[in-house]
């Protein structure tokens, strides 16, 4: 017998919407992909003798854009909104705050190993993507 989880789920228009373990499945993927964004161009400003926050703002953006950009259209299969825009836009501000000053902190509290930098990037990034998605699915791409 078909789970909550498992049954078809409808967005506001009435087609069928994607269920919760598919979205978690694409939520991963394209948080994965995001993260290289993001990492890559981190690691790269640090090279480039960035300020650690002025390289993580950068690759931050770079990184969440290329999430909302496959999230919103295969993870949660929403058609383009304005106000789902404005209302993402308000929430990466947010998880931009925490995972910029997660990362500083932690980035300044560990000793100077080689697992400083991708420890400090992991624990902000952790953190920021389950706000994301919890926000995201409950909120911003809820299935009325």
């Amino acid at each position: 017998m078909p789970t909550a989880v498992d049954l078809p789920l409808r967005d506001e228009t009435g087609a069928p919407g994607v269920d919760l373990k598919t979205q978690i499945l694409r939520f991963a993927v394209t948080g994965g992909l995001a993260a290289i964004v993001d990492f890559g161009l981190y690691v790269i400003g640090l090279e480039l003798g960035l300020p650690v926050a002025v390289a993580k703002s950068i690759s931050f953006v770079a990184g969440t854009t290329t999430a909302y950009l496959i999230n919103r259209r295969w993870t949660f299969a929403a058609e383009p909104s304005r106000a789902r825009f404005v209302a993402v836009v308000i929430l990466y501000g947010i998880t931009f705050a925490v995972q910029v000053g997660l990362n500083q902190i932690m980035f300044h509290t560990f000793p100077d190993h080689w697992w400083k930098v991708p420890l400090a990037f992991c624990i902000a990034q952790g953190t920021a993507t389950v706000i994301n998605f919890v926000v995201q699915r409950a909120v911003i791409f809820r299935i009325r």
